[in-house]
């Protein structure tokens, strides 16, 4: 009696390069790099990416195919395309935490007046789900798909901070510990300092450890095994999220973050 295939060949935890289609893989590259910023020409893309001219362009022509990118008149400049938004709300739907948190994420941007901001952890990095904007001039901003480094972010010490060590250690091996402002925590003992701090007041902060003059306040989402599997965060500037205001907005991020578990059938550990 034959077995029906199950859609995975044996080689399928095999990642050598004889199992990876080249084309197909520069051309991914190319729509993560488009991602990252604003649209760019067919020659900036090729010297970004260290690409010949010829490769870049039949890769866009492909994916413009599909609706994966867009070019604009005048200026022949090369953005993300609707295609790759229909994919990417694919990731949204495969959780309700992006639909059932965004009434509390409404309400904390409300109570706060600041940015409320929406997160997972994907292979080390955070990535931002979704955001509602404060209607301050000065505010935060992390678009949908912006990614950026747990030890210097709101969302992703709250994330690390519930993580077993075990895995929080392995994250930091292998993303590092850059420093991006003064604040930056660097080492791995102050890293964990904080983390510890972080479980007992139930939030994390992020003292401007990004960006300067910028701070963030962030809670956990959990799953039904009590994991943390998303993050909730308040971010504005530090003059009007003052660390003395730390403990009301931490309280208003928390009590959003447990709304969110509860509607997801979620339990806090």
């Amino acid at each position: 009696m034959s077995v029906k295939p199950r859609g995975r060949p044996k080689a399928f935890n095999d990642k050598t390069d004889q199992n990876t289609v080249q084309a197909l893989d520069r051309a991914l590259g190319l729509l993560e790099h488009l991602a990252q910023g604003p649209g760019r020409t067919l020659s900036e893309l090729a010297e970004e990416t260290g690409l010949p001219v010829a490769t870049v362009f039949r890769a866009l022509v492909t994916l413009q195919a599909h609706g994966m990118v867009e070019v604009e008149e005048p200026g022949q400049l090369w953005h993300i395309g609707a295609g790759a938004f229909r994919v990417g709300t694919a990731f949204l739907r495969r959780t309700k935490v992006a639909e059932r948190a965004r009434q509390p994420m409404d309400a904390l941007m409300r109570d706060t007046g600041e940015t409320a901001n929406l997160g997972v952890e994907i292979r080390g990095e955070v990535l931002f789900l979704a955001q509602v904007e404060t209607h301050e001039a000065i505010r935060a901003f992390f678009p949908p798909g912006t990614k950026g480094p747990m030890h210097s972010s709101g969302i992703g010490k709250a994330l690390l901070a519930w993580y077993p060590e075990d895995r929080t250690r392995d994250i930091i091996a292998r993303q590092g510990l850059p420093k991006f402002t003064s604040l930056t925590l660097t080492s791995d003992s102050a890293l964990l300092r904080d983390l510890a701090r972080t479980r007992e007041r139930g939030f994390a902060i992020d003292d401007q450890e990004r960006a300067e003059g910028m701070r963030c306040i962030a809670a956990p989402v959990f799953n039904a095994y009590g994991e943390p599997v998303a993050g909730l965060s308040v971010s504005g500037p530090a003059f009007r999220v003052g660390l003395s205001d730390a403990a009301r907005i931490g309280a208003l991020v928390r009590t959003a973050a447990d709304q969110v578990t509860e509607a997801t059938g979620g339990s806090r550990p």
